[in-house]
């Protein structure tokens, strides 16, 4: 087992690994840029190590002041958290080559299901369904619009390297396809560096349903169920729950099986999850593969009793699981919603400043994974998510009863959040009934959420 982590990260995720680490005995170091000098994970780490300007670039995404602070502290492995460097293939190798062990898959692994039309070619070939679409990246606009037609409107742009929702465009009709195809291209490029794209059909009318797996250096792999994360914002997750309202025992067992599949024929190792498009009638597509450990993995630990962040550790360790598919059990409901600091009246907005008041919500099955506190200054270079509350019930209702009693309690003042939102979300007919899909917010909430309206889309007045 390792002696000494270095997380390179930052907020709730970073504290999640710090905890993992004590209970298994394992000392800790933080780095932080000057922006989170008063942040908790830097407090409750064993060592900590400022690495740069409060800018990205400069810190949290520069390989080479994570490796020097690794080095200088005598660190044997580095956890990257999710976000910033947790799925680059040439990070996770320049630790390997400084004797460093990256607590993830291997470099190897991440580039293969980094390049999204490469990993769908992969899981296809493995025998896993895929979203009918482009035969890998397409050439140019016209090779484009050819296939487009083939395929049939409505048509989904998407960036190879994507992730986050960014180069990403729906065009609903032939008319529309130029423009969403040139601003996906825009948007890869400059979030990406990287302009190549594919194109995927529409699954209307879909649940986003991901299947969290384990996977070992001596070829177990098993899954934890699955997570819906069908209630998002332009792409962007805003609410998770376990097991999905559209998910039955067959179809997670068949879902399950096609996860640890694909995950199997590029020998997997580490924690990730394999991502499906559900549509209504149970039918289920791959999408991606992300090769880290996810923001919403609480939920599938409230659920499983299974602590992924410490199974995560043990296996980069070398230790074989001592977990096999017959011991996972599903016990319960439970829901996570992403506390934001952020407006949704004006579009999810994020906002900086200082927190003035905060108090989180208790009781039994209440969970809150947040670096957040009263007086604490959130900076504006990062993303905006500020905690996550993770509740848990005997079954679906009694969960979302306890999650809005949950919100009700949890009280930061002093910048808008996302919690009030959350209780529209919640009480909202649709949500309750487990009958709504990825579309769910601008068919529902789109008032709300600061979007404009549809006729003003339809006019042609926001695109």
């Amino acid at each position: 087992m390792f002696k000494k982590i270095l997380i390179a990260n930052r907020g709730e995720i970073a504290l999640r690994v710090i905890r993992a680490c004590q209970h298994l005995g394992i000392k800790t170091v933080a780095v932080y840029s000057e922006a989170d000098r008063d942040s908790l994970h830097v407090r409750f780490a064993d060592e900590d190590v400022c690495i740069g300007p409060p800018l990205a670039m400069e810190s949290y995404l520069d390989p080479k002041r994570i490796i020097a602070a690794a080095e200088v502290t005598n660190a044997d492995a580095i956890h990257p958290g999710y976000g910033f460097l947790a799925e680059n293939a040439e990070f996770a190798e320049i630790c390997e080559e400084c004797s460093l062990t990256f607590i993830g898959p291997s470099g190897q692994m991440i580039r293969q299901m980094g390049a999204k039309a490469r990993a769908k070619e992969l899981m296809r070939d493995a025998g896993v369904p895929t979203i009918p679409g482009s035969d890998g990246l397409v050439r140019d606009l016209d090779h484009a619009q050819e296939l487009a037609g083939q395929i049939g409107f409505p048509i989904l742009v998407k960036a190879s390297a994507g992730g986050g929702g960014r180069g990403m465009r729906i065009a609903k009709t032939p008319e529309e396809f130029e423009t969403a195809f040139n601003m996906a291209r825009t948007e890869a490029e400059a979030a990406f560096h990287d302009d190549s794209l594919y194109l995927e059909r529409v699954i209307v009318n879909s649940h986003h349903v991901e299947v969290q797996i384990l996977g070992d250096n001596f070829g177990n792999i098993i899954h934890l169920g699955e997570r819906d994360c069908t209630v998002q914002r332009r792409h962007q997750k805003l609410l998770e729950e376990s097991p999905s309202p559209i998910v039955g025992d067959d179809l997670r067992k068949r879902m399950g099986e096609a996860a640890i599949l694909g995950a199997r024929s590029v020998g997997y190792r580490g924690a990730g999850t394999v991502e499906f498009l559900v549509n209504d009638r149970g039918d289920y597509y791959f999408m991606e593969m992300n090769t880290r450990i996810q923001v919403e993995h609480p939920v599938t630990e409230e659920l499983t009793g299974i602590d992924i962040v410490t199974e995560q550790i043990k296996i980069a360790s070398g230790e074989k699981m001592d977990l096999t598919q017959s011991d996972i059990k599903f016990r319960g409901h439970v829901i996570e919603c992403r506390i934001n600091a952020e407006d949704p009246e004006k579009g999810f907005r994020p906002t900086a400043g200082q927190i003035t008041s905060f108090h989180q919500p208790g009781g039994h099955g209440v969970r809150v994974d947040t670096h957040a506190y009263a007086r604490y200054h959130i900076p504006p270079f990062y993303d905006s998510m500020i905690g996550k509350l993770i509740v848990k019930g005997d079954d679906r209702q009694q969960a979302i009863i306890k999650t809005l009693t949950a919100l009700d309690e949890f009280i930061i003042e002093g910048v808008p959040t996302t919690i009030d939102f959350h209780k529209l979300i919640l009480t909202h007919p649709d949500f309750v009934s487990g009958k709504f899909s990825t579309a769910f917010i601008e068919e529902n909430l789109r008032e709300e959420a600061g979007l404009p309206s549809l006729e003003k889309q339809e006019s042609g007045v926001e695109k």
